[in-house]
């Protein structure tokens, strides 16, 4: 199918005010976009704000995302605005979207780009914006399940069925791993219609670094250590890295984010006598992120729920060996003893004991790249691009 034009659609997508929001979502559009005979144009709507200044904080960085730009891959991207409105139901949110968005569809299409399939990625509220454009617009749509649209979302009735009227509209669904394949079959989604279509790895960039004593020793390191990355949220579980820390007496912990629970953790780390071995790094670029990383003995994801974390195939692919809970994708990314450790729950007890199984047999860190190497993002277009030819097939 030479020639073919994909619109894809969904709010998680990086921009100039918030450069990691959806980055994995960027690399997987960019990979796409070299796979095959196709252009892509995203839409990624953006809340409306009337003011960038910084007393507003988050609110503030809706109002300094341009209105325009070309990403990676060179996919050109629209930033639409859409009006939110927090004191009104979640239950809304998609139906927003989808009107506040038609009319740039529209405008996309008279300007001669007239798009032959509606990519969507994130359930909702995105995929069921999605859903209802499709069908104004008589459009074929694929979806794709990334984690909390499915392990979080139907918990709530309203979003419950709207997501499953969203999945009746589209004739194939991807999923990011096996374990949402099984929630969404649970939740009533045929299984032949859903693939799992892995996230894969900028083999590149995530590399071992070529003299780790050397940038151990650049870093200030000189015991074992251990990396938390993610937003400053609960549900990353930096904190049950922190309180795993007191029986870890000579380990460091690198923490790379920022967030909202940066002060609590904070706090937390003074109360437990960490100062000095519990570092906060803040916001880390993507490009920086190969160092701390290598440099890093393990990597620790005490996440209690993931689609599939990109940090543990990106550890992997530096060297770094993972301790990880066992929820939803992370037990199909640590495979074998070269990944690293599940643990056998999510509290510090079960990261030292983890922590301490890794010690007694530390993975060789070839190996552990080697594994990596199985998750690439070459793999992932391709299968992707395919689900679009036979969505279009249907």
């Amino acid at each position: 199918m030479p020639g073919l034009k994909i619109l894809s659609f969904s709010t998680l997508f990086p921009n100039a005010a918030q450069p990691r929001h959806g980055i994995f979502l960027e690399h997987r559009l960019a990979h796409l976009a070299r796979a095959g005979a196709l252009s892509i144009r995203h839409v990624a709507p953006v809340p409306y704000f009337p003011s960038g200044h910084p007393r507003f904080g988050r609110y503030a960085q809706f109002a300094r995302v341009p209105d325009m730009d070309v990403r990676a891959g060179g996919v050109p991207v629209t930033y639409p605005r859409f009006p939110l409105l927090p004191k009104i139901s979640m239950s809304a949110a998609p139906w927003l979207l989808a009107a506040s968005t038609l009319r740039h569809l529209r405008r996309i299409r008279r300007a001669g780009f007239d798009f032959d399939l509606i990519d969507a990625y994130y359930l909702y509220p995105d995929g069921v914006a999605a859903a209802a454009l499709a069908r104004i617009l008589k459009k074929p749509l694929l979806l794709t399940a990334f984690g909390s649209d499915v392990s979080q979302i139907p918990a709530y009735a309203l979003p419950r069925r709207a997501l499953l009227w969203a999945a009746r509209q589209a004739p194939l669904m991807t999923v990011v791993c096996q374990a949402l394949k099984d929630e969404l079959v649970r939740l009533g989604v045929p299984a032949a219609r859903m693939r799992v279509v892995l996230h894969g790895v900028d083999l590149r960039l995530f590399q071992p670094p070529t003299d780790r004593a050397a940038l151990r020793n650049s870093l200030g390191i000189t015991g074992p250590a251990l990396i938390s990355v993610g937003h400053l949220i609960d549900r990353k579980g930096h904190d049950v890295a922190i309180r795993a820390m007191p029986d870890l007496p000579d380990h460091t912990l690198l923490i790379a984010g920022d967030g909202p629970r940066e002060a609590a953790l904070r706090h937390l780390t003074r109360d437990l006598g960490l100062d000095g071995r519990v570092r906060f790094l803040g916001h880390v670029d993507q490009a920086r992120l190969p160092a701390l990383m290598g440099a890093a003995d393990v990597l620790v994801n005490c996440s209690d729920r993931e689609g599939i974390a990109n940090v543990l195939i990106e550890a992997m692919a530096c060297g770094t060996p993972v301790a990880a809970t066992a929820v939803w994708g992370s037990p199909e990314a640590v495979t074998t003893p070269a990944a690293g450790v599940l643990l056998r729950e999510r509290s510090a007890a079960a990261l030292v004991d983890g922590l301490r199984t890794l010690q007694a047999a530390p993975p060789d860190r070839a190996a552990t790249r080697r594994h990596a190497e199985t998750f690439t993002w070459e793999r992932t277009a391709a299968e992707h691009l395919q689900a679009i030819r036979d969505t279009l097939a249907a």
